[in-house]
């Protein structure tokens, strides 16, 4: 069993906490601010996590003779809740999340429902143009450099050496551009925090092989199944055009995670693909390969495709790292705006997104409308289909749909982002064009090809429990080896 080195025995000190000394200060100088830019950031320290990189992809099963066993909760897990825990209380977030209600609907997904009244209003405004998946990055616009250092949980960084360590106090390495661990102050679950790959690098968000393979480096690390990290490609919901991935804990499978899938190919590398089955989504699911690299590679691959082709997508990583769920989002047309946009939804939430009003091109939204596609109702709801929505964890904004939520309103909802079936092929063919593995198995697949995910949905009366229990026990099971706050 590896184990963990702290160089430093005192536990960790919050971002607010000043020392005396000079090793652990931290003085508020430059704009005043204490952000992550060059006028506040010389001189200054944060905690830094060094992770143990694997190279091969994580078993499926446990051994035998280690499945009844009490697994010990991962540091990281440790360390994320505890700093997670220790910012809420210094009251950081715009909102207390864990005074939401959430409910797992009734029905055979179990889709997750949560109120989450005013989140909308609350959010920062986005700030590019929403009809391009790939924009240069705009440093005078919002980006993660101008967060307090106090929003930072942590730097996340290989180890040198192949083992874990923990640092409380390290400089920070502007020049290679640390990856850091940030809360999101618009939170939607527990623990939700931001990876933000090289952040000093000020990348746009666009999805790239090292940065991905280091968001899956973090799944494995932290070992929980609860843990998820998804992403959100600009045109399907990311609000922030600096390049970032979202993770929290959520103590119930997702239905995303229940869905059956068929089996399409296996690349080259091992990467086995596969396509969801009855789930209001269209969707590819990734797994396997030779290494955890292959994995990472094949997945970055396809989404460097959809964004070069300027086709908007989200992406799920989930089970440690296990799984990957790709979804690719329909486009529709926007009348007051140069071209084609990419959109995850309705012309309510092209006003939500933008602050500007748009209208959705009469022809096509008369179209979807003679389908039955599309209604008021779903509408009214002003739910934005972003990676968490697609996978089940819908955050609704009205009490009234909240009170009302049913599995059949859930899943009209998702399929309104849902590419067509005749697309869905066509951007197949593109991923698999790029990630040179083709469909093997050109359409003809047999019922055995059909796998049911060995996840078991929880009863209703378990999952009613992720109201009623504290958010910190309902998150992580097993001993707590380290904890990291006072």
């Amino acid at each position: 069993m590896n184990t963990l080195r702290i160089k430093r025995v005192p536990t960790v000190v919050s971002n607010y906490q000043k020392e005396d000394s000079d090793d652990g200060a931290r003085q508020v100088g430059g704009c005043g601010r204490n952000c992550l830019k060059q006028c506040c950031i010389q001189g200054a320290k944060l905690p830094l996590y060094a992770y143990k990189k694997v190279k091969d992809v994580v078993n499926e099963k446990a051994s035998s003779g280690d499945e009844n066993k009490e697994q010990p909760v991962p540091f990281l897990d440790s360390l994320v809740l505890g700093e997670w825990e220790d910012r809420m209380q210094k009251g950081l977030f715009r909102y207390d999340v864990t005074a939401c209600e959430t409910k797992v609907i009734p029905g055979e997904y179990g889709f997750i429902a949560q109120l989450n009244e005013g989140r909308h209003l609350k959010k920062r405004p986005t700030e590019f143009r929403v009809d391009k998946v790939l924009q240069p990055f705009d440093g005078n616009k919002f980006n993660f450099t101008k967060v307090g250092q106090e929003e930072v949980l942590f730097q996340f960084e290989p180890s040198n050496d192949e083992e874990p360590e923990f640092i409380p106090n390290a400089p920070i390495d502007v020049e290679n551009s640390t990856s850091v661990v940030a809360i999101n102050v618009s939170p939607i679950e527990y623990g939700h925090v931001l990876l933000i790959p090289r952040i000093f690098e000020c990348l746009p968000q666009r999805i790239d092989r090292e940065s991905f393979l280091l968001a899956l480096d973090m799944a494995v690390e932290a070992g929980n199944p609860y843990f998820r990290l998804g992403y959100n490609s600009l045109g399907a919901f990311a609000t922030i055009n600096h390049l970032h991935f979202q993770a929290y804990y959520l103590a119930t499978p997702f239905p995303i995670e229940k869905a059956p899938t068929r089996k399409i190919t296996t690349a080259g590398n091992g990467v086995k693909i596969f396509e969801l089955l009855k789930y209001p989504v269209r969707g590819l699911v990734f797994e396997g390969g030779d290494t955890l690299q292959d994995l990472a590679n094949t997945v970055a691959d396809s989404c460097i495709c959809l964004q070069d082709n300027n086709i908007p997508f989200n992406v799920l990583i989930a089970d440690a790292g296990k799984r990957i769920f790709l979804f690719a989002q329909v486009k529709f047309q926007i009348v007051g705006y140069t071209g084609m946009a990419n959109f995850a939804a309705f012309g309510f939430l092209i006003l939500d997104l933008t602050h500007l009003l748009f209208l959705l091109n009469k022809q096509c939204y008369a179209e979807k409308q003679a389908l039955g596609e599309v209604n008021q109702e779903l509408l009214d709801t002003q739910v934005n289909p972003a990676v968490w929505e697609v996978s089940g964890h819908i955050v609704l904004k009205r009490k009234e749909d909240y009170e009302g939520a049913s599995e059949q309103n859930a899943w009209r909802l998702l399929a309104e982002v849902s590419l067509s079936e005749e697309r869905f092929q066509e951007v197949n063919a593109l991923i698999f064009e790029a990630i040179a593995c083709g469909d093997d198995e050109k359409g003809n697949l047999t019922e055995d090809m059909i796998e049911e995910p060995d996840v078991t949905p929880p009863s209703h009366e378990d999952a009613g429990a992720i109201n009623n229990s504290s958010y910190p026990a309902a998150m992580v099971a097993g001993k707590q080896e380290c904890l990291v706050q006072q």
